[in-house]
């Protein structure tokens, strides 16, 4: 199998960088390979830095089996939404450094990390199923309600309004936006200065206030499963 993640770690941070050498696909060998550093990462007690490579975190689901549909598409989705829902209930902090384009399920993988830090550019953050002619899953809905302020949340899920950095932190994709030479240095920083928390205080914290979104994701996951997720 071609690898498609590479796992660093220096100190207390573990860093996972996709790179498929285009635009980062959520394939379901991509998937896996991120759930093996996600893995390796909790096997070590490390924070982790999720990044991408540069000009793009991902730019969602391989178009190509989503359309076909069956088994492949439906294994690929919720492969996705478990991925997030894992993040999301992670044990130790997630620091997401986005390097660029994050779309529909790449800014999904973006909503997340617990820190999400953009660098400055031109490049584009939307959930864009309604406008490929998709209808937004039911998963998708609730990870994008758990971050979004109530605004944006209706106009990314109903009308696939493109974000940027420019205006992300306020409208909930990102916490901070800083030069694309600091980005990574930056990341990793936070995230070693999240490794002296109280670990353990810091996943109970989490499972605490994320327990209705992983209540209403977990819900959603098997929605989706019995919905039909395909062009309309």
């Amino acid at each position: 199998m071609r690898s498609l993640v590479e796992y660093q770690s220096k100190g207390r941070v573990a860093t996972i960088t996709m790179d498929d050498g285009k635009v980062n696909v959520m394939s379901l060998v991509m998937q896996t390979q991120i759930n093996v550093a996600l893995d390796r990462a909790q096997a070590d007690g490390l924070v982790v830095v999720l990044t991408g490579r540069d000009g793009v975190l991902s730019a969602g689901f391989d178009l190509h089996t989503l359309r076909a549909g069956g088994d492949g598409a439906s294994a690929m989705l919720l492969g996705g939404f478990e991925l997030s829902a894992r993040m999301l209930s992670f044990p130790l902090p997630i620091v997401i450094a986005c390097t660029g384009h994050a779309l529909a399920m790449g800014a999904f993988l973006l909503l997340s990390g617990d820190y999400r830090i953009g660098a400055h550019g031109a490049y584009k953050l939307a959930a864009n199923e309604v406008a490929i002619g998709l209808t937004m899953p039911y998963t998708a809905i609730e990870i994008l309600r758990q971050r979004l302020t109530p605004a944006a949340f209706i106009r990314a899920t109903t009308l696939a309004e493109t974000f940027g950095p420019h205006n992300a932190v306020e409208v909930g994709l990102l916490d901070q936006v800083v030069d694309a030479s600091a980005l990574l240095a930056t990341a990793r920083d936070i995230a070693a200065a999240s490794a002296r928390l109280d670990l353990a205080a810091h996943a109970a914290s989490k499972l605490r206030a994320r327990a209705s979104t992983l209540t209403a994701i977990r819900q959603a996951i098997v929605a989706d499963r019995d919905a039909v997720l395909l062009p309309s």
